[in-house]
């Protein structure tokens, strides 16, 4: 048994920066627990596996320990793998998933997620005492969606947050948001999420998911631009259209191969 798979780097324009998510197109679906232990293999924080249902592609995403609901920079990357080595003929692609229905679509070179947007409410039982002492900084507003909201007085304090990733991960939520508005891009963001097996995320898609009706409420736009500064860093173009949200980004093809089951 054997599987095709690509690499890609999410949410950038060259190699070794963005977020890498590894992508399987397959004809059927394997059983669950091979599909989690593939993504252990590949150890990156997400490994996305695509299948063509007759309404569209079924997309599923595993962490090196869990299943999640949604991930936006591997469906960018799966979309982009669709398009570039399948060559997948239309503009845009319409994936179904756990979250609902998604679609990317190309334009002018560059790739737009269509998510649900997510709107960031008050937090009830907070313990901020403890987000304080785990985040190592005060916190200027703590909201929530299905992520902590944490927002900080800078994008300084952003980049220079050190958090306890074992105090992170014993919080009841699957990850922990920090972000502020940006001195060259509207804001900036970092993600955190120890608790499903990723200590701190690249480039997160679906986090601005919530980040995007939050900032457009406090900037009073419905376009921005967004980095989110990681270590790889990776910078996001964001609009905000009703009760969804535009998430657009470039991607780059990084390695191929066969994952090889005797």
């Amino acid at each position: 048994m054997q599987f095709e798979f690509h690499q890609v780097d999410a949410f950038s324009d060259r190699p070794f920066s963005g977020n890498p998510a590894m992508v399987y197109r397959l004809a059927a679906w394997p059983a669950d627990a091979l599909m989690q232990n593939i993504a252990a293999e590949h150890n990156l924080a997400e490994t996305a596996f695509v299948v063509r249902e007759d309404a569209g592609w079924r997309i599923r995403w595993f962490t090196p320990l869990t299943e999640i609901p949604l991930c936006g920079h591997a469906t960018l990357a799966s979309a982009h793998v669709l398009f570039e080595v399948y060559q997948e003929p239309a503009q845009r692609i319409d994936f179904l998933s756990r979250s609902g229905p998604l679609s990317v679509t190309r334009d002018s070179g560059r790739l737009w997620l269509d998510f649900p947007r997510r709107q960031p409410g008050e937090v009830g039982g907070l313990d901020l005492a403890a987000l304080t002492r785990a985040l190592g900084r005060e916190t200027v507003q703590v909201l929530a969606a299905n992520e902590l909201l944490v927002v900080l007085d800078s994008e300084q304090a952003v980049r220079d947050c050190q958090p306890d990733l074992a105090a992170l991960a014993k919080l009841p939520w699957p990850g922990v948001i920090v972000t502020a508005a940006g001195r060259e891009h509207d804001f900036v963001s970092r993600f955190f999420a120890p608790a499903i097996g990723i200590n701190e995320d690249p480039v997160t898609g679906s986090t601005h998911c919530c980040l995007i009706p939050y900032w457009a409420e406090r900037l009073g736009k419905t376009e921005l631009t967004a980095y989110q500064c990681s270590q790889r860093g990776g910078e996001l173009f964001c609009r905000l259209e009703g009760e969804r949200v535009k998430i657009g980004g470039d991607a780059t093809l990084v390695a191929c191969g066969e994952l090889l089951l005797g």
